[in-house]
Parts: structure tokens; sequence; C-alpha cells
């Protein structure tokens, strides 16, 4: 994939994964709405994750840590930061893969909005390598 085109990626992925971790931070703290599409039933069921044991971490709403890193993921792709979206995007991989262990092995439940994020993260650490393996090739002019 041609550099600028995988910049362009990146970029889309991350404001996928703000939309993703934003819902879910509104619902965390709006619990009341009636427009409920991520709880089905007993197994599939946001409520569950964004009101269980993992909800939070070290007292911080367990979106939040999400949608910073989203945030922090497009200002790298913005800036052309190869190396920060690598760090971001690993830790970003490490912390989903750890969410979606606690979600499927301990509540046994599945979060549709949990798992895309899921998805839109390992996305962008695939694309991070890339930008990586590519470090010799300077970053495209912003013109």
């Amino acid at each position: 994939m041609e550099n600028k085109k995988l910049f362009f990626a990146i970029k889309l992925l991350a404001i996928t994964g703000i939309v993703l971790a934003g819902y879910l931070l509104v619902e965390q703290f709006m619990p009341a709405t009636a427009f409920r599409p991520c709880t089905i039933n007993s197994t599939v069921n946001c409520d569950a994750v964004i009101s269980g044991p993992i909800a939070k971490i070290f007292g911080i709403p367990t979106p939040l840590y999400g949608l910073l890193g989203y945030i922090g993921i497009l200002l790298g792709a913005i800036f052309f930061k190869r190396k920060l979206i690598l760090g971001l995007a690993i830790f970003g991989a490490l912390f989903c893969l750890w969410i979606f262990y606690r979600e499927i092995f301990q509540l046994r439940v599945i979060c549709p909005v949990c798992i895309l994020c899921q998805i839109v993260m390992l996305s962008i650490l695939g694309l991070a390598v890339a930008a990586n393996v590519k470090n010799k090739i300077p970053p495209p002019s912003a013109a």
C-alpha cells in the first residue's frame, strides 16, 4: 500500500475507533437510553461489559482508554508519526485482547461494539507495522 494511502487508512480506522469508543463511553454514563442496539440478549450484551467488573480500570472508565488511544493514533497519522502509531497500536491491541479474554471467558458475553473496536485496533496494528517496515520512505508531503 502506498505510504499516503496507508496513513489515510489509519486515519479512517482511528476515526471509526473514536466513534465506537465514544458510543461505549456515552452508554456507560447514560445507561437509561431507550435505543440499545448493543444489548440483544444475555450473551450478546454491551451492558454486561460497560457496567460490570471491567467497566473501569484504576477507577477510569475502560472506554476512555480506547477513546484516548484512538485520538493519539489519529494525531500520529495526521503528523506521520510511525513509531507513535505503532506504540499505541501495540498497547491498544494487547489491551483489546485482554478485554476480549475477560468478556468471553469471565463474563461469558459478547459486546458487538467491543468486538468492532478490537477489529479496528488490530487493523491499525497491521497498518502500523507496514508503515514502520516502509520507514525508509519519507512521509508524504503535506501539500
